[in-house]
């Protein structure tokens, strides 16, 4: 049966090693400024990169998009389960870690 962990995070760029399913990586959480084209919309985005415990680049720049695996384009990086941003809101600069929750699920087996 597959289990999920909430990764800890705080609303401020960071990077952190954590071990899921298994293996060793390193997470950069990056808050990428840019002009919303009307009022309301998000002044940027939260991006994610995920390195290997060397510090080799495995993906850079995964926008935290609510509703979608967040690892189903790399699944061949075999990361061993699945990652997801939770939250009623969507990602601002401030929520994050707080109203914003970044989940992982290991796939059955991986606990």
């Amino acid at each position: 049966m597959a289990t999920t962990y909430e990764i800890p995070l705080t609303a401020e760029p960071q990077t952190f090693g954590i071990v899921l399913a298994g293996r060793e990586l390193r997470f950069t959480l990056r808050w990428h400024e840019a002009e919303p084209e009307r009022a309301g919309e998000p002044a940027g985005a939260w991006l994610l990169d995920i390195a290997d415990s060397k510090g080799a680049s495995l993906v850079a720049g995964v926008p935290l998009v609510a509703g979608r695996d967040l690892l189903a384009p790399y699944a061949y990086l075999g990361i061993g389960g699945q990652l997801w941003i939770y939250g009623e809101d969507a990602p601002d600069y401030e929520n994050l870690g707080e109203r914003i929750k970044l989940l992982f699920a290991s796939e059955e087996g991986d606990e």
